[in-house]
C-alpha cells in the first residue's frame, strides 16, 4: 500500500473542523432550549429551576361572572372545602389561581405567570408552578422564584354561606 491512500476513517482538517463546530451548535442549542424552558413546555417543571419531576395539577372549578364579580360555589367535595386546598377557577372573562387560607380566608389570584403569560396549573406544598419554565408563586402572589420576578395580580373575595366572590 501507498502512504499517499487516504483511509476511509480519516477526515481532512476541514471536515473534522466542520463537525465540531456542528456538534458545539447542537449541544449549544440543547442548553439555550433547556435554561429557556423549551425543552418540555407542557411539563409542570418546565424546565426551569424547579428540580425536575411532575408537580400535581389544580383541580379546575367553575366560576359565573356578572356585574365584575367572580362566584364560585364550594361544596363539601371541593378542594377549597377545607383550609390549605387550592383549585384554578375558569371564568368567561379570566382563570383564577383560588387558595384557602384560613376558615374563612381566600386569597385569588390572576392565574397568568407573570414571566411570559402562561397559564399556572400546578400546586404543590403551597405553592403554584407555571408548566411553562418552572416559575413559582406563594399563595399570596409573591415570587418564590423565577424566571418571574413580580408578583400575581391580587383580587378581592367575599365569603359568604358557601359562596365565594371574587372583585375583578
Amino acid at each position: 500500500m501507498s502512504d499517499n491512500v487516504t483511509r476511509p476513517c480519516e477526515f481532512s482538517r476541514r471536515a473534522f473542523c466542520i463537525q465540531a463546530c456542528e456538534a458545539a451548535s447542537v449541544i449549544a442549542l440543547g442548553s439555550i432550549l433547556q435554561s429557556c424552558g423549551g425543552g418540555n413546555p407542557a411539563g409542570p417543571s418546565g424546565g426551569g429551576s424547579s428540580g425536575g419531576g411532575t408537580v400535581p395539577q389544580l383541580t379546575n372549578l367553575t366560576g359565573t361572572v356578572a356585574n365584575g364579580v367572580a362566584t364560585v360555589s364550594i361544596d363539601a367535595s371541593s378542594p377549597l372545602a377545607t383550609v390549605g386546598g387550592a383549585a384554578l377557577v375558569r371564568t368567561s372573562t379570566r382563570d383564577l389561581l383560588v387558595a384557602r387560607t384560613a376558615q374563612d380566608t381566600f386569597v385569588a389570584l390572576t392565574a397568568t405567570c407573570t414571566h411570559e403569560a402562561c397559564t399556572i396549573t400546578g400546586f404543590q406544598s403551597s405553592i403554584y408552578v407555571c408548566p411553562c419554565h418552572g416559575s413559582r408563586f406563594n399563595t399570596s402572589g409573591a415570587v418564590v422564584n423565577g424566571p418571574a420576578t413580580r408578583a400575581l395580580q391580587t383580587f378581592a373575595t367575599q365569603f359568604s354561606g358557601s359562596t365565594l366572590s371574587i372583585t375583578l
